[in-house]
């Protein structure tokens, strides 16, 4: 069983910047972000695979970024330019195996391991 601990959510102007944390306790084929707002249905973010392979949704391509730091177990999302659409409850995840983008980018997608979430609020 693998846990992830997310970090770094807060509170940002529109235009601003956060990076979202996610420390992995194990190794896992593929890792990911995907958010929920209130009242709408989650939403896959980014997803980088252990060939390196990353896939953003079209909502933040050019604006997040997404990257592992393998020394320390622990994926990224840098967030930048963001937007009030932005804001949602952001989670890390992970999955054994390699996910189809139109599985993850999906609402219905069930990640082998997921965190417990990390705010984002844009105003």
């Amino acid at each position: 069983h693998v846990q992830l601990v997310e970090s770094g959510g807060g509170s940002v102007q529109a235009g601003g910047s956060l990076r979202l944390s996610c420390a992995a306790s194990g190794y896992t084929y593929t890792m990911a972000w995907f958010r929920q707002a209130p009242g709408k249905e989650r939403e896959g973010v980014a997803s980088l695979d252990s060939e390196k392979r990353i896939t953003y949704a079209d909502s933040v391509k050019g604006r997040f970024t997404i990257s592992q730091d393998n020394a320390k177990n622990t994926l990224y999302l840098q967030m930048n330019s963001l937007k009030p659409e932005d804001t949602a409850t952001y989670y890390c995840a992970a999955d054994e195996g390699c996910p189809t983008n139109s599985a993850w980018l999906g609402p219905g997608y069930e990640w082998n391991y997921r965190g417990q979430g990390t705010q984002v609020t844009v105003s």
